[in-house]
């Protein structure tokens, strides 16, 4: 009966263990901080290199000719961060649309 309940215990000590570990690791994967282009712009440096989601105003819209290439401006209480996307956008995206992007910033750079 001792070793029915120890061969439980260690069982469930180990599906627990692996299922934090999982939960663990899918979180930290998908975790970003989300920030104002202001906020990011006051201490750029501390945000190097981390997943962000900024929040702003897109100006300045450049579209490479036959790509799918864009570079703007996301504009926020007077601040401004340059970003870079490849892909497709929304109808919706225009001078003064409100944007919410996920990437990382590089130097002068964010990249979605």
């Amino acid at each position: 009966m001792q070793a029915k309940a120890l061969k439980i215990g260690l069982t469930t000590v180990v599906l627990g263990t692996a299922f934090a570990a999982l939960l663990w690791t899918t979180m930290a994967d998908g975790a970003a901080y989300y920030l104002h282009v202001d906020e990011v712009m006051a201490e750029p440096e501390a945000m190097y290199g981390k997943r962000l989601q900024v929040h702003g105003f897109a100006h300045d819209i450049r579209v490479r000719p036959r790509s799918m290439e864009y570079r703007f401006e996301i504009r926020n209480k007077g601040y401004a961060v340059n970003a870079e996307y490849t892909g497709i956008v929304p109808d919706t995206f225009q001078d003064g649309s409100e944007v919410v992007v996920t990437g990382r910033l590089d130097g002068d750079t964010f990249h979605v």
